[in-house]
Order: structure tokens, then sequence, then C-alpha cells
């Protein structure tokens, strides 16, 4: 890990139990005046901690100094994905995350399935951790949308991914992508973009949803 994530980096001292704790203490065997690095994933400082204190359930820290330390993209890519099973979307945010992907709205498409609901809590654990594994100075930022409809009514500036000429390596600077879930767009949806607002991907084959997400971030960003 790159540092350890606590909603709490930034206190004088750190009390820490659970999952941290074991992490440091079981598996790192960090020992009394070792130092610690935080984040609190809100701010872009690296926290400097020393351990002082350990008990056989808790353990103690304090705060030593701290660096305005920022670890982002050099670009800002927002990609706009429609629901999919969210076993699907677990397995592919901390690739995301790690590409550099500032933000991701979810909505639902007209062939989304309904039922598939998003399990917040779970998906910023995830990026937690794979922020602390990568390094990155925040997470994702993540939002949910009702429809196609009210994304565009939020976003005015969305490009849509779907088979075209107009392939995303020529449009570097594209801050927002439409991405569909399986099966695509319907027609409607599909007509509500012109030609130019429309990119696609230098292939012949079809891509999975999730395989779609990466490829346009990676394309866009890395």
């Amino acid at each position: 890990m790159q540092f350890v994530y606590s909603c709490d980096a930034s206190n004088d001292t750190l009390t820490l139990s659970g999952d941290i704790y074991k992490y440091l203490f079981k598996a790192r065997r960090e020992k009394i005046g070792s130092f610690v690095y935080f984040r609190n994933l809100i701010d872009s400082f690296l926290y400097k901690y020393e351990i002082f204190d350990i008990t056989k359930k808790d353990a103690r820290l304090r705060l030593l100094g701290k660096e305005e330390k920022t670890i982002e993209a050099k670009k800002r890519f927002h990609l706009i994905w429609a629901i999919v099973d969210s076993k699907i979307i677990e397995k592919q945010l901390p690739y995301l995350n790690e590409i550099g992907v500032d933000k991701i709205t979810f909505f639902y498409g007209e062939y989304s399935q309904k039922n598939f609901k998003l399990n917040a809590e779970k998906f910023e654990k995830i990026l937690i951790n794979s922020s602390q594994q990568c390094g990155r100075s925040s997470i994702i930022k993540l939002e949910v949308l009702n429809s196609l409809s009210e994304v565009l009514k939020t976003y005015d500036d969305c490009h849509i991914l779907n088979f075209s000429k107009n392939h995303i390596d020529n449009q570097k600077d594209i801050k927002r992508v439409i991405i569909g879930c399986e099966g695509g767009f319907s027609s409607k949806e599909l007509e509500t973009f012109s030609e130019e607002k429309t990119v696609g991907i230098d292939s012949n084959l079809i891509l999975r949803s999730e395989t779609a997400v990466t490829v346009v971030a990676s394309k866009l960003l890395l």
C-alpha cells in the first residue's frame, strides 16, 4: 500500500482498530516507533504518523507532519455508464480508478435491467482500496441518474460510444462519454445524438460494456 486511508487523517492522534489494525499489526507487523502515512481522500495532504502505543485490540499514533502531494491523472474524464450488473461494475471500478477516471455517472438505459441496484457503500470501499494501492490522492466521484434524458439535461457536452468512423483516438479533447449496457442503445436513444457527437473505436469487434468503459478511459487518459 502507498498509504493507509482514514477519514480522521489530519487529527493530532489516531486510534486504529478493526481491519486497519489487523493490516498494520498482523500483516505488516508494524512496531512502536514505526512511521505510517495516511490520507483522508478529501484533501491533497499525505499525513505522517508515528505509532506510540499498541494493545491487543487497538493502537494509537501521533501526527508528525503533513505534505501536500496531489497524485491524479493529467486530464479529467467523466464516464457516463448505463447500469449493468453491480458485480460487473465492482470488477471494473479498481481499473477505472487506477486509470484516473474523475467521475462516473450511472443511469438506467432503456436496455438496463431495472432490478439492478447499486451498492454505493461497497463501491466506495473498493475505490478506497484501489487508491491505497495505486497512490491516487482521491477516489472516483459517483452519481446515479434515472435516465439518459436526465443525463442530457444535466450535461450538455456528452459524446456517445457507438459504431462510428469518428474514432475516439482522434478526439482527445472529449471530456464525457456515454457508454451503453449489454445490448447497447435503443434506436430512440441513438436518435438523440448527431454523427458529430457519436464516436467509435477502430475495431470490427463488439465489446462488452465493461470492456468498452476501460478501453475508452484508457484511450482518453493514458
